[in-house]
């Protein structure tokens, strides 16, 4: 065991047994497994075994569970110990073994030391460790997150602003990578000026700065109930998330009506779906599901509109509505229109046959399809046979596409009762890439 072979496929989720498969196991009774797979190099089955244990009053063989992991330096395992420490009301514990390794110069630690310090009394002396990081994208943040607690935010305002140069934008995603940018810096400045009261100076900064600032300067409007402002802002920006945000807070005040009228308004001068999704979503919440199959079907009928994911979420409304053969029907009409149906629009039906009783048929037009006997195909007709109760079927459907399945085709195996095949599989490694750790390639695992 050792700390860069246990990052890569922590971070890769190969040649091990994931988190969601070790929830799984949980669920299905098989706690035993993952205990024993956690004294085995299983990253993700110590940790989930560390917990439990700890929630049993276990503490101590909780840590021993972790301790071979956090001898290699990993600092995951670091992080993962000292986070049960806390929540088992041991942060000095806590705090001494992050603190450690930031003496060990490891670049997460100082944020997560920092940050400990801060929640248990000590946020001033978690500022003055991050003062000299200031330029640090990343560490800024926490800076912003602390002064507050620390009594110091006008010192850290002061510090922004004197980072913020009035002819510098960014040109290009790597510009600024790793420093603290302009753009971030004003918005940490609005973060700071807001909580601090002065809220028509965090609005003014979020107004100097990129598009990328519409999300937040919708969400400081809708925080401080500045509805019409919110809603005037909302008409002049094309982006989506003012709009989104103007109509979450109608819908908490109540007035759904008012969310309504806000997605119908911008959803002509939107070419994105987003908007009839979120407005079909919003209708369907409040039993108005027909209203939301209409919105729907306009959006898939317009020019360009009948792609997979606006597809999808129409055929979804159908069912939802116990219409399923209609979803069918026009999914058949579009089929004739265009006199072909590629996979991306194909798998949509699968469900929908399913709901209609309609499997060995839906199997058998499967098996016809030009792209039926591709990997991509088996994912979905393996999903219907599985929620159909036919596990034993999307079992050998996903055999014949190993490694592309690995994951779901253990998940079955796990359903089925068939454990130390699924490990198996699960623990099959392929070859690693030659990259060293940390530089930049184009080719994944990215």
């Amino acid at each position: 065991m050792n700390a860069d072979d246990l990052d890569y496929r922590a971070r890769t989720r190969s040649g091990c047994v994931p988190p969601e498969q070790v929830a799984r196991l949980l669920e299905r009774g098989h706690a035993a497994v993952v205990g024993e797979l956690a004294g085995g190099g299983e990253w993700f089955c110590a940790r989930e075994w560390a917990r439990l244990l700890g929630e049993r009053g276990r503490q101590t063989e909780a840590l021993d569970v972790l301790a071979p992991y956090l001898a290699t330096g990993w600092w995951t395992a670091t992080e993962t110990a000292a986070g049960l420490l806390e929540d088992w009301g041991r942060a000095g514990e806590a705090i001494e073994l992050t603190r450690a390794r930031m003496l060990l110069g490891h670049p997460h630690a100082l944020e997560s030391y920092t940050r400990l310090l801060a929640r248990h009394g000590r946020a001033r002396e978690a500022f003055d460790l991050l003062l000299p990081h200031v330029d640090d994208d990343s560490l800024a943040r926490v800076l912003v997150d602390i002064s507050g607690v620390a009594g110091r935010d006008e010192e850290t305002a002061t510090l922004l602003a004197g980072r913020i140069p009035a002819d510098h934008r960014c040109d290009g995603p790597w510009c600024c990578r790793g420093r603290l940018d302009p753009d971030t810096a004003i918005g940490l400045l609005a973060r700071v000026r807001e909580r601090q009261g002065r809220v028509d100076e965090a609005i003014a900064l979020f107004r100097t700065t990129s598009v990328n600032s519409c999300g937040r300067l919708a969400g400081l409007l809708a925080r401080h109930d500045r509805i019409e402002e919110l809603r005037a802002y909302a008409m002049t920006q094309h982006h989506g998330d003012a709009v989104r945000r103007l109509a979450e807070l109608l819908e908490e005040r109540g007035d759904v009506e008012g969310a309504v009228a806000v997605y119908r308004q911008a959803s002509p001068a939107s070419n994105s779906g987003n908007v009839a999704v979120r407005l079909a979503e919003l209708l369907a919440r409040y039993g108005r599901g027909e209203e939301a199959i209409e919105v729907m079907r306009a959006k898939a009928d317009a020019p360009g509109g009948a792609v997979d994911w606006i597809l999808d979420r129409l055929c979804t409304l159908y069912a939802d509505q116990g219409r399923p053969q209609d979803a069918l029907d026009y999914l058949d009409d579009l089929k004739a229109r265009r006199g072909q149906e590629e996979w991306e629009l194909f798998w949509i039906r699968l469900p929908l046959m399913a709901a209609c009783g309609r499997v060995d048929e839906a199997v058998q037009q499967t098996r016809a399809h030009t792209e039926g006997d591709t990997w991509y195909a088996a994912e979905h007709l393996a999903a219907m046979l599985s929620d159909a109760g036919r596990t034993e079927e999307a079992v050998a459907v996903l055999d014949r596409h190993i490694p592309a399945h690995r994951h779901d085709l253990a998940g079955y195996l796990i359903d089925l009762g068939r454990i130390d095949e699924a490990v198996a599989l699960l623990q099959q490694r392929g070859p690693r890439p030659s990259h060293p750790p940390g530089t930049w390639h184009d080719a994944p695992p990215f």
